[in-house]
């Protein structure tokens, strides 16, 4: 089992509220989170080599705010705990820690396109927040291989914390799950790719076994493979308690 990640990583009910997409719909998604997931982000050199570390990432919607926790455990000298905050008007926070720390750090916001491995799979990528931007538009129908889908045209207002421009999402017509996503940077202009496999239904929940991230141009990618999920968690607020953050 693996899920998207909205966050690339959320789950979506089974059923949309009608033969449409709306925005409202997506939105409800988010809204709805509650997961926990493990498996590997494993980045993929021009050479075909392989590096890869094992995470766990757990998310859940409280009112006004969904929180990330995404955590590093392996290899030993990568392990790292970050928790993500994302707020509908903007006020998104990006917290993290190291083995050793004293207590968790905000992750300034030019580091917030980094990763673990890499820019290709952001902690803003994580974050997923295009959806609760002002700029919004249904740009129709569209095919991405043999699925049917729902165009998505999102932009962020001045006062959106993002590296990102615009993000365009190609959402199954059936599920409303991204199958196709493209995030647009500003200043560079440079285009990440996100393309989710895998898609399936467990127990009235949409997931993706795997989701691959390219920066286009570029060789190279990264994958987030999830090999065990758990919707429907039941997390609480102490899942995510600062005191979890400096425990390793």
């Amino acid at each position: 089992m693996a899920a998207s990640i909205l966050l690339p990583l959320l789950p979506v009910a089974a059923q949309r509220p009608d033969s449409q997409w709306t925005l409202a719909a997506v939105r409800h998604q988010v809204e709805s989170a509650d997961y926990r997931l493990s498996g590997r982000l494993v980045r993929v050199d021009g050479s075909g080599a392989r590096t890869s570390d094992v995470v766990k990432i757990e998310a859940h919607w409280f009112p006004g705010v969904l929180r990330v926790l995404f955590q590093v455990t392996s290899p030993a000298a990568a392990r790292v705990h970050v928790l993500l905050e994302m707020r509908p008007r903007g006020r998104n926070t990006i917290l993290i820690a190291h083995p050793g720390d004293a207590a968790a750090t905000a992750l300034p916001f030019d580091k917030w396109n980094d990763g673990p491995l890499g820019e290709t799979f952001s902690y803003e990528d994580f974050m997923e927040a295009q959806y609760f931007w002002a700029g919004q538009r249904d740009m129709g129908k569209a095919q991405f291989g043999a699925r049917n889908c729902d165009l998505l045209r999102s932009t962020p207002d001045p006062t959106d914390k993002t590296h990102f421009a615009t993000v365009k999402s190609w959402l199954d017509h059936e599920s409303g799950f991204p199958v196709y996503v493209e995030k647009k940077l500003k200043g560079s202009g440079n285009v990440k790719e996100f393309t989710y496999f895998g898609l399936r239904q467990t127990r009235g929940v949409w997931w993706a076994s795997q989701v691959e991230a390219k920066n286009r141009g570029r060789a190279g990618s990264m994958l987030l493979i999830i090999d065990r999920g758990t919707p429907n968690a039941h997390l609480n607020l102490q899942d995510f308690d600062l005191a979890q953050l400096n425990h390793f």
